[in-house]
């Protein structure tokens, strides 16, 4: 049963991903993974600190943390796109975008636990 809940999220998790994909504004910076990754490691760290603070079915976390989270990031798209810039000539770029993909991932997952434990407390932001 638990496939299902990871495959019914990956799904929409991967649609979210694709809907992002196809707004306009592209350019040689692969901006809209770069705000996929920053959204999915805040909607992540929002995920776990909710399930640490309620009681969130074993099922409900496949579907959210590895279904929705895992169909909704993309970090095999951002290894290859910063392969790319790098390849193009780019190492600038590449190190750019690596530098704050990482970094502001990280930050991501922080902001969700304190937009979690807002929403908990019930004080909202």
């Amino acid at each position: 049963m638990g496939f299902l809940y990871v495959g019914l999220g990956g799904a929409l998790g991967a649609m979210l991903r694709y809907a992002i994909s196809m707004l306009p504004g592209k350019g040689t910076f692969p901006v809209w993974t770069l705000v996929t990754n920053v959204l999915g490691a805040i909607l992540i760290g929002f995920v776990v600190q909710i399930a640490a603070q309620r009681d969130i079915s074993p099922n409900g976390m496949l579907f959210l943390k590895t279904g929705v989270c895992g169909g909704f990031t993309t970090f095999s798209t951002f290894s290859l796109e910063a392969y790319t810039l790098y390849e193009k000539h780019l190492p600038g770029q590449a190190c750019l975008y690596i530098i704050l993909s990482v970094v502001l991932c990280l930050g991501g997952i922080y902001l969700g636990t304190l937009l979690a434990s807002a929403f908990r407390s019930g004080t909202g932001m």
